[in-house]
């Protein structure tokens, strides 16, 4: 799945399954304790949330088979009724999700594809590319903001020295570790925060082609308001 758009294989996969019949066809695998049906629909098609709940009712439905004595098989049929409608949920949750995308594609697009970075150095920066448009009957408007973020890595005096220092290549991995990992919360904080200012009804024209990160006051990072660059400071 991309960062905040559901890729469109997993969109048409999605499209492709009836929930009525994916409940049916549930109750159908704890009846007959076999999950064969559901595999008829293209469930693991649809993500990796899905996925996911898929594993669980398969695992679920396993532990049921096994069991024998009737106090355990009831323990194991409420945990697989629990994993089936898991399931259930999961797919009704992501059809929504995607009817939502797409109703908001109307009117705006946030390109979820950032290329990665192979090298990292204190000062970060993200680059978010976009369409939008006041109405379906309006030009798309293409657009970008670069968000940038400068690292302050101070030594964390909260966990105890090692007894020997780190070579040069192992501090610089380890440096490029702590990088990355901030930039890849730079890089989510500014896909969701555009998309945010859309949906919130945020004016195109008004977003700045650059937009340096708001540090928290008390741990000197990032924090969940870093990257709205429409908030006002406090």
């Amino acid at each position: 799945m991309g960062e905040i758009n559901i890729p469109r294989d997993q969109q048409n996969a999605l499209a492709a399954i009836d929930t009525n019949e994916l409940g049916r066809l549930v109750e159908q695998a704890i009846r007959e304790e076999r999950l064969g049906d559901p595999h008829h629909l293209p469930l693991a098609s649809c993500g990796p949330y899905i996925a996911r709940k898929l594993h669980y009712s398969e695992q679920a439905l396993t532990k049921h088979r096994q069991a024998k004595a009737p106090r355990k098989r009831a323990e194991t049929e409420n945990t697989l009724r629990r994993a089936g409608s898991d399931l259930s949920f999961a797919v009704e949750a992501m059809k929504r999700r995607m009817e939502e995308e797409q109703k908001e594609g109307q009117l705006f697009y946030i390109d979820d594809h950032v290329v990665h970075p192979y090298h990292f150095d204190k000062r970060l920066s993200v680059r978010v590319s976009y369409r939008w448009r006041r109405t379906v009957d309006d030009e798309w408007t293409f657009g970008s903001i670069t968000l940038v973020h400068d690292v302050d890595l101070r030594p964390e005096y909260t966990i105890p020295a090692p007894k020997r220092k780190p070579s040069a290549p192992k501090q610089e991995q380890d440096r490029q570790t702590e990088l990355c990992q901030i930039w890849e919360h730079l890089m989510r904080g500014a896909l969701y925060s555009v998309r945010d200012y859309f949906r919130e009804g945020g004016d195109g024209e008004k977003i700045p082609q650059t937009f340096q990160a708001t540090i928290d006051s008390h741990t000197g990072g990032l924090n969940n308001y870093s990257t709205r660059f429409w908030r006002q400071p406090a």
